[in-house]
Formats: C-alpha cells, sequence, structure tokens
C-alpha cells in the first residue's frame, strides 16, 4: 500500500480539505447520503479522520502513524493496518467505508474481500472513489508531479462495480458528486463516485 506520502506530509494531506472546502463537502454529502445510520462502522483507510468523524464513524483502519495520530485526535479508535489483511474480526462491522483508498491499496481484490469478511450478513461496503474516466481522474493520473497521486492507481466505475461483483456484493448503487478545483473544471461533474454494495444474508 502506498504509505510514503502520508508518513512524510500527514500536516500538507489534512490542510488540502481546508484549501478545497467546497469539494470535500460535496464529497461528503455524496457519502452521507448512503451512510448507514445505525449500527457498528469502519473506515478502511481512515487518514486523519476527515470523513469518519463527521459521518460517525468511531473505527478506522490506516497504514500511516502520521495520520493515524491526527485520526484519533478527532476521535477516532485507529487501528494500525493494511486493508488487504485486516486485524479484525470476522462479521464484526454493519457498514465498511473505503474512501479514496481504492487507488492506493497493492491489491483491490484482497482489499475487498476483507472488507466483505469483516461485514455482518446484510451489511453494506460503501467506496468513494474518482472515475478514472472523468476529467478530474484524467488529471490527477497524468500529475506526475502531485505529492499524493503519482503513485495511485485509478479505477472505472465498471471496473469497481465489476471488483464488487466478483467478491459477492449486490444490489449495487451509484451516486456520483460535482467537485470543483478551479476556475477550469466545470466539466467535472460526476468526478467523484459513491458506490454502495450489500454483502448477502446467509
Amino acid at each position: 500500500m502506498v504509505t510514503a506520502p502520508f508518513d512524510n506530509y500527514p500536516k500538507r494531506y489534512d490542510s488540502w480539505f481546508e484549501r478545497n472546502k467546497d469539494a470535500y463537502e460535496a464529497e461528503l454529502r455524496a457519502l452521507s447520503l448512503v451512510m448507514r445510520k445505525r449500527g457498528r462502522s469502519l473506515e478502511i483507510g481512515v487518514g486523519s479522520g476527515r470523513f469518519a468523524a463527521p459521518l460517525g464513524i468511531n473505527v478506522g483502519i490506516e497504514p500511516s502513524l502520521p495520520m493515524a495520530k491526527i485520526s484519533a485526535k478527532r476521535g477516532i479508535n485507529v487501528v494500525m493496518g493494511i486493508a488487504e489483511h485486516l486485524p479484525l474480526k470476522d462479521e464484526s462491522f454493519d457498514t465498511v467505508l473505503m474512501t479514496t483508498t481504492i487507488c492506493f491499496v497493492d491489491s483491490p481484490s484482497s482489499s475487498l474481500r476483507e472488507a466483505y469478511r469483516v461485514l455482518r450478513g446484510g451489511g453494506a461496503l460503501i467506496i468513494g472513489f474518482i472515475d478514472r474516466n472523468s476529467p478530474l481522474g484524467r488529471a490527477y493520473a497524468n500529475n506526475s508531479k502531485s505529492v499524493f497521486y503519482r503513485d495511485a492507481v485509478f479505477y472505472s466505475l465498471k471496473e469497481v462495480y465489476n471488483l464488487l461483483a466478483a467478491t459477492g456484493f449486490r444490489n449495487l448503487t451509484t451516486r456520483r458528486a460535482r467537485i470543483h478545483l478551479g476556475d477550469n473544471d466545470k466539466n467535472n461533474k460526476g468526478s467523484f463516485i459513491v458506490v454502495k454494495g450489500i454483502k448477502a444474508t446467509p
């Protein structure tokens, strides 16, 4: 999993949300519309807790210690670990969130299998990501100067759907958020996508 930029520049990462409040709030709104209000929830790749805290998620998995420290200050119970090998019990959560995490993991398929494992039957996995085929996705993918995204691997909506279906998730639904990152990104409607999948009840 890509952790070096988050280890080296945690404050720089966290300050992005202050510098880009409109984008952050649009992403947060899209996620909040599909988040479950009850049960136990987890965010994989909790980062600095910018999504977990306002969404009421109190448990997070994070491989970067500097990021975990920031998240803990926001009230998140952070467990050190990676998405491909969650140090958590089977069927222990009702909702699992992954926000801008799938582009940094070494194995998306292994990460989704682990999310499936820790979900209870009927539980939901929610993935928020930048669509590779969107204008913003193409801009990020081609930005070799970006400290955080130059080593990221972006995915299309179809690819994420296929990964979820192959893992066993059903009833897939999608929401899109329009985000603005400057004066010249007027075509970024739908760049941030939220996909929700349900684990079948035994």
